[in-house]
């Protein structure tokens, strides 16, 4: 195990393209984190300049209390397991999860004993005798990681190792490497653009972008942190399995509280606890947000009132087994998701109405990564509950 250090890392293309800017983050032995985000935001760039196949424009890197940024590659300690599983076609599952102790002259007796070990480990020990082109692409990942695993290496690195495969190999694969990593506990830095691989694998997530002609990071913290306080708009849209709920409006007083208000009628009571938050931005405009889940047919004990509802025209019905997905057009006519417990009898092409769990809705100051105006400091709220669920219905 070791812990990793990157001091305001950046990577400059042809002395103008940056590719990466001010990347700042410690690991922690043993720690699994995940780099997060879309296509062009750095995240394998910054892998690679941890694994020594990058070299660093500015900043440093440290492993174990080492600066690397001069090391080569084979002389970091680390182990990387890439997309394309990079295995050699000519040789058997044994010689390739043995290549690199070969190299390293380690006897014959610890090589036996290391592919051994790590394939039973991987539940591939009866495939050490066949070529590549005889595996599955689930069997050639597990080579893969079984090749990294008999390195014994201080790190681990993965670069978006289970895209080639299917939804279902992803799944269980990602649950293996999980389950190896409590095993093994080896400080594990891994590359997705999945955000359910993030959130599911990493005890920290790493979101970056690209948006703002850079690749960066916007937030660091838990999974759950990151999904329940996003710092900003970016992050709130980037991260969940469905895209949160984005309305512009603005921020009015009336009859001494503050509304959430759009130009076609709606408006939303702000609860009192954002007030001190809110007040800054009376007569400005913001846009709020709200996941899917944040919607409920029945009213909130604390949400009830008629100040917290959304009536609309339902478009859409998608089933998800214990759920559905509702597409809705409001009567101001912005569309928006509602992810509901699944029922039978849901009305499609109807006027409906919608309570809204103001503990859960965010506010974004304008623009395409503008800062969380009451969530960004991740103060604790307790999660609301509809009525109906409360009464034990």
């Amino acid at each position: 195990m070791a812990q990793v250090r990157l001091t305001d890392v950046a990577k400059v293309y042809d002395g103008k393209v940056r590719a990466v800017e001010d990347f700042s983050l410690t690991i922690d032995h043993g720690e699994f984190v995940v780099f997060v985000g879309p296509s062009g935001c750095g995240k394998s760039t910054t892998l690679r300049m941890i694994a020594g196949l990058e070299e660093i424009t500015e900043g440093t890197i440290e492993i174990d209390g080492k600066v690397v940024n001069d090391v080569h590659p084979k002389n970091r300690d680390i182990a990387m397991v890439f997309q394309n599983y990079a295995l050699y076609p000519h040789m058997s599952v044994f010689k390739n999860m043995a290549f690199g102790l070969t190299l390293r002259k380690l006897p014959r007796e610890e090589i036996q004993q290391r592919v051994g070990e790590a394939a039973q480990m991987l539940g591939i020990d009866d495939l050490l005798h066949r070529k590549p082109k005889a595996l599955s692409g689930g069997q050639r990942q597990r080579v893969a990681l079984g090749r990294a695993i008999v390195r014994e290496p201080k790190v681990f690195l993965f670069d978006e190792p289970l895209s080639n495969l299917d939804a279902k190999l992803r799944v269980t694969t990602r649950t293996e490497i999980k389950k190896l990593h409590q095993r093994l506990k080896t400080t594990t830095i891994y590359v997705t653009h999945d955000q359910e691989e993030a959130m599911t694998l990493g005890d920290r997530i790493v979101v970056m972008s690209a948006g703002r002609g850079v690749g960066r990071v916007e937030q660091v913290d838990t999974p759950l942190n990151v999904y329940r306080y996003p710092v900003n708009r970016f992050v709130g849209a980037f991260l969940g399995r469905t895209p949160m709920n984005f309305l512009p409006g603005r921020i009015e007083r009336a009859d001494s509280r503050l509304w959430f208000t759009r130009p076609g009628g709606l408006r939303l009571l702000m609860p009192e606890a954002y007030e001190e938050k809110l007040h800054p931005y009376v007569n400005q405009e913001v846009n709020l947000g709200f996941r899917p889940s944040a919607l409920a047919e029945h009213p909130f004990p604390k949400y009830s009132e008629a100040g917290y509802t959304l009536p609309v025209h339902t478009v859409l019905i998608e089933p998800l087994g214990k759920n559905i997905d509702v597409s809705c057009r409001m009567q101001d006519g912005a569309d928006i998701l509602a992810r509901i417990d699944a029922r039978d009898d849901f009305p499609v092409n109807a006027d409906i109405t919608f309570y809204l769990d103001m503990d859960h809705v965010h506010v974004f100051e304008p623009g395409g990564f503008g800062i969380n105006i009451i969530h960004a400091d991740r103060e604790a709220i307790a999660p609301a509950q509809p009525q109906h669920a409360a009464a034990g219905a």
